[in-house]
């Protein structure tokens, strides 16, 4: 039995009935990274040992009839995501040698639960970019090409569930962080609603729009995972009170029958790469065959969210990124003759390049005599894409788009022209910015055999929606799924 094959369902079942121990399936992932990560090159650290003790505790719980449903399964974990003791660097120079003395939220949530953690993966470098080319340490793979990228800025999460390096992972989601290299490396990513996932121990980029959010081999894994990481949170001023009501993972059966889908006009443009396109047509016919109507609907605010996306993301992350000076903890430059250049010279050299860009266009928005130009501008159609949403989930359950207008890029493709690469978030920063759920999952592969990512966004706290309705989708495209041959 190839147990890296299975999904977190199976995998429950498997450990349950005692037909594999919590170490045993362990140790399988831990051989695996060993033999492939170097190919993918998605883990940044690899927690072997004490992955091997929370395997041993988590199967005296199994042992004891006590085990939740993620006790035993092992995880990865985006290295912008806390863990006390183990380090936490954003792919960055800047925090290369940071260990926090803390744990964020949704990982103590897994730990709560007994998952075993295999280790942090790999992203751009704090979170900003769209290709896991921005760290500062290594480019991470596509497995199903590795001279393509997975994907940013989860393209270590996204890989290392994709090339079965581990169950399932946690991401973050800023702009489609989560969603995008699902869709590059044909898994299924989940976006939250704003808020109901705790950020507390996720390092900030932008603060109104980060959410953490889970990576699967299937639908009902990221719903599982999502039952294990949400709730309110204390130490989370922006985390949701809400009736919790059923669990997510509930939520993936029933069909869809007489469900009203709606596909946005704006999302059908010029750039959408024909595959991409003939892929999207492709699932509408089998959405409508499995007891959906499909109808376009126009929302005209959607063509201003790249560039409201960019300008409100940058500014937070102007101000979030102020606190790396140089003296309280992070990268320190030496020989500094003076106070500003200490401060000058450490976010020179800790920084990227693609950090520092947005840096400088937030802080250029935010500034006097620019703030009502860009920044307040930015905000209002914020407003605009909200309620558009509004207006348009008052007349259907769900929202349908595709995830990309192209599928995985070369390695260095897209480096020098910035500008294509956030054209490509054309079809998930608005998810964000109106604080949405949203689910990417496959729905094909194109002449190269790379996946091609469908996505379904609902409304707030509308996860069971789009949960089904994805679930439904999964199980009719399941005889087309395919899986990376590394």
């Amino acid at each position: 039995m190839d147990t890296t094959k299975l999904t977190i369902k199976e995998a429950r079942s498997l450990l349950d009935s005692r037909k594999i121990s919590v170490t045993e399936l362990t140790r399988t992932y831990l051989d695996r990274i060993k033999t492939y990560d170097d190919k993918i090159d998605s883990y940044l650290s690899v927690c072997g040992e004490s992955a091997l003790e929370q395997a041993s505790e988590a199967q005296k719980l199994i042992d004891s009839g006590k085990g939740e449903m993620l006790c035993g399964i092992p995880l990865s974990i985006k290295d912008n995501i806390c863990i006390e003791g183990t380090p936490t660097t954003c792919a960055s120079k800047m925090l290369e040698n940071f260990v926090p003395p803390y744990t964020a939220t949704a990982v103590n949530k897994l730990r709560a639960q007994n998952s075993v953690i295999l280790g942090k993966v790999n992203l751009d470098e704090f979170a900003m970019g769209g290709s896991t080319e921005n760290s500062a340490f290594k480019k991470t793979k596509n497995p199903f090409d590795t001279t393509r990228v997975p994907g940013g800025s989860s393209g270590g999460s996204a890989a290392s569930v994709s090339a079965s390096l581990a169950l399932g992972s946690l991401g973050s989601d800023t702009g489609g962080s989560v969603r995008q290299p699902a869709a590059f490396c044909g898994v299924v990513g989940l976006k939250p609603t704003y808020g109901l996932v705790s950020r507390y121990g996720l390092v900030a980029f932008a603060s109104s729009l980060d959410q953490i959010g889970p990576i699967g081999k299937t639908v009902e894994d990221c719903a599982i995972i999502l039952d294990g990481i949400c709730g309110q949170d204390p130490k989370d001023g922006t985390s949701l009170s809400y009736e919790a009501g059923a669990s997510y993972a509930s939520a993936v059966s029933g069909g869809i029958k007489d469900y009203k889908i709606g596909l946005p006009k704006e999302y059908l443009t010029e750039g959408l790469n024909s595959e991409v396109r003939n892929a999207l047509y492709k699932s509408i016919e089998t959405l409508e065959r499995l007891g959906a109507k499909v109808e376009e609907f126009s929302m005209p605010s959607l063509k201003h969210a790249v560039p409201a996306y960019y300008l409100m993301s940058s500014a937070e992350a102007s101000s979030n990124l102020s606190r790396y000076d140089g003296v309280k903890y992070g990268y320190r430059a030496e020989n500094c003759r003076s106070f500003n250049e200490l401060i000058g010279r450490s976010r020179a050299e800790g920084f990227g390049r693609e950090v520092k860009r947005r840096i400088l266009l937030g802080t250029y928005a935010l500034a006097s005599g620019y703030y009502d130009a860009y920044y307040k501008k930015a905000l209002k159609l914020r407003t605009l894409i909200s309620q558009g949403f509004d207006e348009a989930f008052s007349k259907y359950d769900v929202v349908l788009h595709p995830t990309t207008p192209e599928t995985a890029f070369k390695l260095g493709q897209n480096t020098d022209d910035p500008l294509s690469m956030y054209l490509a978030d054309i079809y998930t920063v608005s998810a964000n910015i109106a604080g949405l759920p949203s689910i990417s999952l496959p729905c094909g592969y194109d002449a190269n055999g790379l996946p091609i990512g469908l996505s379904f966004t609902g409304k707030p706290l509308g996860e069971r929606e789009i949960l089904r309705a994805a679930a439904t989708f999964e199980a009719d495209f399941a005889p087309e799924f395919r899986v990376p041959v590394l």
